[in-house]
């Protein structure tokens, strides 16, 4: 029978410098693990790619990326997508693979049914052991869609099935599962739901509740467990899936359980949230932050 865990409540754990790392510190003392980002290029940088590779750097991994898209964006606004040609995305994908001992893959924004479909023949040949945080992007924070409709069904029938996680936030979690998803309960019921379907396990994110705990469902075949944080009513929420999806990739590939990379992100984006960036009426993720690893709930 499956259980479901306390609650963690979660706080920001601002630390100086590779210490806070704690049981990571092997980290330091060897080569980086390799982290592949196949995601969109944002030229703001609080989301995308390039999200991802400071996330990535920042926690002690080695990023590698595969560009899927180039988007002309900033926080609040989507202006033009560019697909990149699946040639070269595959070409991307397949390099570092060959040249990399990449130890986790994490999927961002793909756009299409044709570069899902690409993504996942090359995963599924070349990487199919190593673990995979799906981040199935399809609405920017400012409400543009970045997925077409018919991208939607490769997801499920390509890509899920590769993965070892994925991150559905409350929009995406209610088009993947056709429920309502009002409340914990109905997140959980469809994140178990898509757990069934998929075989992989599914973090059902529910900040979009709007309530004052942004509470977040990590949903296994065994098991479910809770991960809890403040919620900052007002920030613009740019960039926080792919900074979230790329730290729990980085915990994988640095040892971590799913449970624990989770956690870990949880501080993460909780505190890049909290030490924000404002230029004017603009903000951005502050990506620098450091925070400490606690292991085992």
């Amino acid at each position: 029978m499956r259980s479901v865990k306390t609650p963690r409540r979660l706080e920001p754990v601002r630390q100086d410098g590779w210490a806070a790392w704690g049981r990571l510190e092997w980290a330091v003392m060897n080569q980086p693990p390799a982290v592949l980002t196949i995601a969109g290029s944002d030229n703001s940088c609080g989301a995308g790619a390039q999200a991802d590779l400071k996330t990535i750097t920042t926690l002690g991994g080695y990023a590698q990326t595969a560009i899927t898209c180039v988007v002309a964006e900033v926080p609040g606004a989507v202006e033009t997508i560019q697909p990149i040609d699946v040639s070269v995305i595959e070409a991307q994908v397949r390099l570092s693979l060959q040249a990399f001992p990449v130890q986790a893959i994490k999927t961002g924004m793909l756009f299409s049914p044709a570069i899902v479909t690409t993504v996942a023949k090359v995963l599924k040949e070349r990487a199919p052991e190593i673990p995979l945080v799906v981040d199935p992007v399809m609405v920017a924070s400012s409400g543009e869609s970045l997925l077409e409709p018919a991208a939607i069904e490769a997801y499920r029938s390509e890509l899920f099935p590769l993965a070892t996680l994925v991150t559905p936030n409350l929009d995406e979690l209610r088009m993947l599962s056709g429920l309502p998803c009002g409340d914990l309960k109905e997140m959980e019921e469809a994140g178990r739901m898509l757990v069934e379907r998929f075989g992989c396990c599914f973090l059902a994110k529910g900040g979009h509740l709007g309530t004052d705990e942004a509470v977040d469902i990590l949903i296994t075949s065994q098991e479910s467990e809770q991960f809890s944080a403040p919620f900052r009513r007002g920030v613009d929420a740019h960039g926080t899936g792919c900074t979230f999806s790329a730290a729990i990739a980085t915990g994988l590939a640095q040892g971590l359980s799913l449970s624990d990379a989770v956690a870990r992100g949880k501080r993460f984006i909780t505190a890049a949230i909290e030490q924000r960036l404002t230029w004017g009426a603009t903000t951005a993720l502050d990506h620098r932050v450091q925070v400490a690893v606690v292991t085992g709930g």
